[in-house]
């Protein structure tokens, strides 16, 4: 039963606000409400110019976001090398020969070769004269 009580003041004191808000403006003269009007009209027209001027750099925003995704998307390939096709193209000719089978039945020994050149280079002295 509270509750319904304080609903009610509530709705009581909403409409006496409102009553006296309405009469407030009623009874404003012409002079205070010319004034009102001017910079309520004043606000519009800023809202107005503001929204115009982001809407003219929209489509600039636009050309520079697609012009970046270009470049992007144009440089992000590298572009073939052009040198690495023919020797590619021998490599395989090397590997289409009779000779290569040769090759592959001896390759744990060119391996053995190349392991060889390679710690040997790694075991000689430096040249430290001086």
């Amino acid at each position: 039963m509270n509750e319904r009580n304080d609903v009610t003041a509530e709705d009581t004191f909403s409409e006496k606000a409102k009553a006296a808000f309405d009469e407030s403006v009623d009874n404003l003269d012409g002079e205070t409400r010319s004034r009102l009007n001017r910079g309520r009209q004043a606000a519009l027209a800023e809202i107005d110019r503001k929204r115009s001027a982001w809407i003219q750099w929209a489509p600039a925003g636009g050309v520079a976001a697609a012009t970046l995704l270009a470049v992007v998307l144009w440089t992000g390939n590298p572009a073939v090398d052009e040198l690495a096709a023919p020797a590619m193209a021998a490599d395989i000719e090397i590997l289409l020969t009779e000779d290569s089978l040769e090759m592959l039945e001896d390759l744990e020994f060119y391996s053995w070769i190349e392991l060889s050149d390679e710690t040997d280079e790694a075991m000689e002295p430096a040249n430290n004269v001086g």
